[in-house]
């Protein structure tokens, strides 16, 4: 109980005397990793503090990651990182090129005083729903990304509302939460009408999509731009034994196709962006000089990361469309 001080007369509310006793007993050398602290019961008795006070202090030191409790036995320091404001929970639907990109950014952009746990659910819903109840408490900021879970605010009800941020995709669940996200109908719309131009030359367009993890915007939003305006057209889930022709734009989502398209062409003597067109989505370097550039349709995941990062740091409740673009290269 000695680590505990609080004084009556100071104009600090008792909770923040709580947290401050228990930073400056890490400060001092007198608190290590390992630690037992004082029990909510102890210290309730000791200061005659209701049970409510001492657990916002409790709940604020373990969401700082500075306590955590065993069941049975108590609260024991975890870390003597006193100096971090935030530690964010951030749980991606799955690692690549472009993620990478957003996290780099998001990282970067974030002040000094935060740390970042990264987790991937990789598109297992029992997985997601884990991760969330695990790490319920645990963090002042959690950064969900959702992809392609419908229905999931029962299982976010298990965070605090107002520390939850949703990234990538606007749900009709999730809609009162504070989100950044990309409109894949509308981005996929627009990307085609700017890039009019290019298309006009290819006889048939095909978008290849298998379904499962890729948002069905993008199909929603090839096939409204190709019936508007009168261009033949087919969607199809994979290009296993497909007869590629020349005169057929292809449009993407997986970089497995993107390749076999590449060979395709090489190995039939089509030229990209004259007899076989080709359209990726989510643009990385590597984009830039495969065969020449292949053109993408992509939004700009670096800025989603920095808007993100401001939303945190300045705990904003907007809900934010990331722009997307048209990235003109030689494959189109």
């Amino acid at each position: 109980m000695k680590n505990i001080q609080i004084d009556d007369t100071l104009g600090v509310p008792k909770y923040r005397q709580i947290i401050n006793s228990i930073y400056q007993g890490i400060i001092n050398g007198k608190l290590k990793v390992g630690d037992k602290i004082p029990s909510l019961n102890q210290i309730c008795a000791e200061f005659d503090l209701s049970r409510d006070t001492v657990m916002v202090a409790f709940n604020e030191l373990k969401a700082k990651g500075i306590i955590n409790s065993i069941p049975g036995k108590g609260y024991y320091i975890n870390s003597t990182e006193v100096n971090v404001d935030q530690r964010i929970f951030l749980l991606f639907d799955e690692l690549n090129a472009f993620k990478e990109d957003l996290y780099t950014s998001f990282i970067n952009s974030l002040d000094i005083k935060s740390n970042v746990d990264i987790y991937f659910h990789h598109f297992n819903y029992q997985l997601f729903k884990d991760l969330v109840v695990e790490a319920a408490g645990s963090y002042t900021t959690y950064v969900i990304m959702p992809a392609t879970f419908d229905y999931t605010s029962d299982i976010l009800s298990a965070l605090p509302k107002e520390n939850v941020y949703i990234l990538d995709r606007l749900k009709e669940d999730l809609k009162d939460y504070p989100v950044v996200y990309q409109d894949f109908e509308a981005d996929v719309y627009s990307a085609l009408e700017e890039g009019k131009d290019l298309l006009e030359k290819y006889d048939k367009l095909i978008m290849v999509f298998p379904g499962g993890k890729e948002p069905e915007g993008r199909m929603l939003g090839f096939q409204k731009f190709c019936e508007e305006h009168g261009i033949e057209h087919e969607v199809v889930r994979s290009l296993i034994n497909r007869n590629i022709q020349k005169g057929e734009a292809y449009f993407v989502p997986s970089d497995r196709n993107l390749v076999k398209l590449v060979k395709t062409a090489d190995a039939n003597q089509l030229k990209l962006g004259e007899d076989l067109g080709i359209v990726s989505f989510n643009d990385t370097m590597l984009k830039e000089v495969v065969a020449g550039g292949i053109t993408t349709i992509s939004t700009d995941f670096e800025l989603m990361g920095t808007t993100l990062a401001e939303m945190v740091s300045e705990r904003s409740k907007k809900q934010l469309r990331n722009p997307s673009r048209l990235i003109r290269r030689s494959s189109l």
